[in-house]
């Protein structure tokens, strides 16, 4: 079965031998990826909607996992126990859903060794979330994707609380991959000429909403140079 780089990222993200519960499955494809390739002993495809997840039935039947992989219909965690899980992993969700999710249960969540999440918006919020939450941010990768960058993140429980003492780590990220420099560059090349171009315009106007929103992107700006310089870019 082939993923896709984004996904590929993410599988490569959970511990060999996890017992893994794929939140939000989809077709099941992660799930199916993982026991097939010997990663996980097992799997929990779990997603809210009917309609993927009978999609996902007929890929499990189809690559012969149906001991391997079972198939549930749940609302993020609430269908689920304790301890059933290593490997929580979340992808192709925006950042707030994912943390209502991983909120909503806190015992199910906790009870888990590890989080794999690939959250699609509010970054910052997931790592403030995650230090707040006394988790440590153990890796992070960066992948670019038919032109769009997706972030994945690796963390782990941890009994001493986690900061980062620069603001440009929780919007940016610390723990990055080796490999991932290039694309890391890229991205930030990429949202410095956006907000600049942005300023641009911005400066043609003259009212107070405009000069209020230059403030914004300026300290954005200030972030995105010190997020670079921290990574020596």
């Amino acid at each position: 079965m082939q993923l896709s780089e984004r996904l590929l990222a993410a599988v490569g993200l959970v511990t060999r031998g996890n017992r893994v519960a794929d939140i939000g499955c989809d077709h099941a494809y992660t799930s199916i990826y993982l026991c097939r390739q010997g990663i996980a002993p097992s799997a929990i495809a779990a997603d809210v909607h009917p309609g993927p997840l009978l999609r996902a039935k007929q890929n499990v039947e189809l690559y012969g996992l149906t001991e391997q992989i079972s198939l549930r219909l749940s609302d993020g965690l609430a269908s689920f126990s304790e301890g059933e899980a290593d490997t929580l992993l979340l992808t192709g969700m925006g950042g707030l859903l994912m943390l209502n999710i991983l909120s909503e249960f806190p015992d199910v969540t906790a009870s888990a060794k590890e989080l794999v999440l690939q959250p699609q918006s509010e970054v910052a919020l997931v790592r403030h979330w995650l230090h707040n939450s006394g988790y440590k941010i153990t890796m992070e990768r960066m992948i670019k994707e038919e032109e769009k960058f997706y972030v994945l993140i690796h963390a782990v429980k941890t009994d001493v609380l986690q900061h980062y003492e620069q603001e440009c780590y929780y919007v940016y990220g610390k723990e990055l991959a080796i490999e991932d420099r290039k694309v890391f560059g890229e991205f930030l090349a990429r949202e410095k000429k956006l907000r600049e171009e942005v300023l641009l315009k911005l400066s043609m106007q003259e009212t107070k909403k405009t000069k209020e929103r230059e403030q914004e992107l300026q300290q954005e700006l200030l972030l995105i140079k010190a997020a670079a310089l921290a990574h020596k870019l």
